[in-house]
């Protein structure tokens, strides 16, 4: 059974193209009663306090209509900002060269948080450079990942 992130990403993706805009993520995080249903948005120009607006209409209705979740939740819009969070491979691609910071489902080399520069992509699986390490992580490892932003 494809978990609820899959789900709700293929629900909503459609309401969310339809209104020019590339659906970049989606993230539900349980907490009882303060739960939250979390969707990134993104376009070339950039997203809008507007834009999230527009989004969180359009989608609530999709959502009220299928329902998906069954418990109390809040909905958020917005942007993958300066430390977008990634959700595919094909998200990391254009950061090669980049620092991004991962958490793993299992330790690698006893750790299980780190920040790595992204060194190159092959099939899922990502070479990273950890200070003067090489490592070798496949994106099935990988619970949550985001950029690290630079100042430089």
């Amino acid at each position: 059974m494809a978990r609820i992130e899959e789900r709700l990403s293929d629900m909503l993706r459609p309401a969310v193209e339809a209104l020019g805009f590339e659906l970049w993520g989606v993230e539900f995080v349980r907490a009882g009663k303060f739960s939250t249903l979390r969707i990134y948005i993104d376009k070339d120009e950039g997203i809008s306090v507007d834009d999230c607006a527009d989004v969180s209409y359009q989608v609530s209705s999709v959502l009220d209509v299928e329902d998906p979740i069954n418990t109390e939740y809040n909905l958020e819009v917005s942007s993958p900002g300066m430390e977008r969070p990634f959700f595919s491979i094909a998200q990391m691609q254009p950061y090669i060269g980049e620092t991004v910071a991962f958490e793993l489902t299992v330790a690698k080399q006893n750790k299980r948080k780190f920040q790595a520069v992204l060194e190159g992509i092959e099939d899922d699986q990502l070479q990273l450079s950890v200070g003067q390490e090489s490592l070798t992580v496949g994106m099935h490892e990988i619970k949550k990942a985001h950029l690290v932003p630079s100042f430089d």
